[in-house]
């Protein structure tokens, strides 16, 4: 399918019938989990993944993540384990993200693991993805809905900013409530951090009863969301910032004057479901820097801090 008019689809039993017809088609359609909106394509169709790379302008070396309506489902594509059980119980479904090893005549295109010999797999927690799912019957790829390396969607509307007329369709189900990118825990070996996400770093060790390692940046893509520039403005972005400069948007945190506030009461859940959201209004403005205030570096503050550092990262 090519040269597509973008239809924005409803969150309805309607609307999400037809965007699983789209997707069993080869179609792309966009759509809203709990963490972002995602790009979704039949993960069996080596033709439709492929063209979620050239939507996005998508590194080929870069995994994608599949999105599976429940733990049967998932169990078919890659390898079990008794960590993977665990916090599968604990967190699933919702906004993990685990890395298995992929399973022997497992039927998803080799363009959906980037020549690796894991899968990455979610069950999200967003009804509209959960129905969507269950009516299309099958596994979905889906990266974030928007050009590669830009900021993340959190809304219809930021899905089409990026992607009107090179996908089929969004299914607008309004805001994302979490609104950063799922956490990814690599299980393949040692049980490692590979992106930090909504659950942290502590309560994976706790579910798991044993600390769980960190991913350096330095180490081989393994996963999603790794590149080092990322999840970037149109701005140049200045971090911990603790006054303004002139002309500078100014993105602030806790009890600061600014023009938008992640959250005047320092409340790291809140300012990470606006960050992208205000990421997006502050670059609208036209400035050419966006300084943001400092975020603590615990707890979700992890999470929000690497969506930062890789939006500030040379490009």
């Amino acid at each position: 399918m090519a040269n597509p008019t973008t239809q924005t689809l409803t969150a309805d039993a309607a609307g999400l019938d037809q965007a699983a017809a789209l997707l069993r088609q080869g179609a792309l359609v966009a759509f809203p989990t709990e963490t972002v909106y995602g790009l979704g394509a039949d993960a069996c169709n080596d033709h439709a993944v492929a063209r979620i790379y050239e939507a996005k302008g998508r590194p080929s070396f870069n995994p994608l993540i599949v999105h599976l309506a429940d733990l049967d489902a998932v169990k078919q594509l890659v390898v079990w384990n008794d960590a993977a059980e665990a916090v599968a119980r604990a967190w699933w479904p919702g906004p993990l993200t685990l890395v298995l090893p992929l399973r022997d005549g497992a039927q998803v295109s080799k363009l959906v693991t980037a020549g690796l010999d894991t899968l990455a797999v979610r069950i999200p927690q967003a009804p509209v993805a959960r129905a969507l799912l269950r009516a299309f019957g099958g596994p979905v790829a889906a990266p974030s809905a928007n050009r590669s390396g830009q900021i993340s969607p959190t809304r219809a509307a930021h899905v089409l900013q990026g992607l009107s007329g090179r996908i089929e369709a969004v299914v607008d189900g309004g805001a994302c409530h979490v609104g950063l990118e799922s956490t990814i825990l690599g299980l393949a070996g040692k049980p490692t951090l590979l992106r930090p996400g909504g659950i942290t770093l502590e309560q994976l060790s706790e579910t798991l009863g044993a600390p769980v390692a960190e991913r350096r940046d330095t180490e081989t893509i393994s996963a999603p969301g790794q590149i080092r520039s990322h999840y970037a403005p149109r701005a140049q972005v200045r971090l911990n910032a603790t006054d303004w400069n002139d002309g500078e948007a100014r993105l602030g945190f806790g009890d600061v004057a600014c023009d938008l506030n992640l959250s005047a009461t320092g409340d790291l859940t809140e300012a990470a479901a606006n960050l992208f959201e205000f990421l997006h209004s502050l670059d609208a403005t036209g400035a050419e820097t966006i300084a943001v205030s400092p975020i603590p570096h615990v707890g979700l503050g992890v999470a929000i801090n690497d969506r930062l550092s890789r939006a500030a990262a040379e490009r």
